[in-house]
């Protein structure tokens, strides 16, 4: 009889654990609806994320069709590190040598890289961190407006302001020089890098940052130690669509570069492969060595720019395991 009664005694305990707490809240179960319209939408989400990678394999799988034929004709060697560009040649043999078009892309885009990180990524800071609420209000809308205006635009301005400058400058025949360029190109990545670093910084627990301030650490130490280590793979971000941008510009920059396919130097006039491909497609005959040259040219593009990108994410991934 002792033990029945310790028996229903545990189990009397055991129901009332069970019922729910007076002011706990109700657990409320998903209607069908609910669950139908939530794996609806997964499989939407699911369809676009396939969507988009069969954006880029197409992408992908069409220059390699069209550029690899021009360059198993010219052969590999003369075609990456030939020097000279003379499709239309007619006294002498036709050349296809790209190496003055990807020596100038990586050195315009290095240069512009060079200066437009620093500036971009103090500005974010500045506005992330130490503008006054107004002050900031007014810079980003700067930048925003900076962003939206059209490449074209750049050009003009440069064409017009920054490529006289230069020839007065450094007395120069014609002043559409790879400086000029890289100084447009500079300006024109510096809304990528601002909005996506600020974002970035702006995303960083403030505990880190008060953690540092209470071990003695100056605002400044702070900034530059905590907070933009923590923000580092949104930087790193921010720096691949910079780089995308300098590397893939095409108008502005065949108007202030000169568009002379020259071995690169910061005071001549040059031509990058985007505007190589931009300034002979509209006439390279259909099925013509030329144009399928010039479709080797974007294939090269393409795979410089997927270099890129994985050296940044390479980077990043060791920096966030170190």
């Amino acid at each position: 009889m002792r033990q029945n009664t310790e028996l229903n005694g545990t189990a009397d305990a055991a129901s009332v654990r069970t019922e729910a707490a007076p002011g706990a809240p109700a657990v409320k179960k998903q209607s069908a609806g609910q669950v139908v319209l939530e794996n609806g939408m997964n499989l939407l989400f699911l369809i676009c994320g396939i969507i988009a990678v069969g954006f880029v394999l197409c992408i992908t799988i069409y220059l390699v069709v069209s550029g690899l034929p021009a360059i198993f004709k010219i052969g590999p060697i003369k075609f990456l590190f030939g020097t000279t560009w003379a499709p239309t040649a007619s006294t002498t043999e036709p050349s296809y040598g790209i190496l003055p078009f990807i020596l100038t892309s990586v050195y315009g885009t290095a240069g512009a890289v060079l200066i437009g990180i620093p500036i971009g990524l103090l500005t974010a800071v500045f506005l992330a961190k130490a503008a006054p609420p107004k002050l900031a209000a007014v810079i980003r809308t700067a930048v925003q407006l900076l962003a939206g205006i059209p490449s074209v635009v750049y050009g003009l301005v440069g064409m017009i302001v920054l490529v006289p400058g230069i020839q007065k400058l450094f007395h120069l025949s014609s002043g559409a020089t790879l400086l000029a360029a890289i100084i447009v190109l500079a300006i024109m990545i510096l809304p990528s890098i601002i909005n996506v670093s600020e974002t970035s910084l702006r995303a960083v627990p403030k505990e880190y940052e008060e953690a540092s301030l209470a071990l003695g650490a100056t605002k400044l130490e702070t900034y530059f130690r905590v907070s933009l280590p923590a923000a580092r793979s949104g930087i790193a971000t921010a720096v691949v669509l910079g780089v995308g941008r300098a590397i893939g510009e095409a108008m502005a920059i065949i108007m202030v570069s000169g568009n002379v396919a020259n071995m690169p130097g910061l005071l001549k006039s040059v031509r990058f492969m985007t505007t190589a491909i931009a300034s002979e497609m509209s006439y390279a005959s259909v099925g013509s060595l030329q144009r399928q040259a010039l479709f080797s040219i974007g294939l090269v593009l393409f795979l410089f720019i997927m270099l890129i990108n994985v050296l940044l994410n390479v980077f990043v991934k060791r920096g966030e395991n170190s």
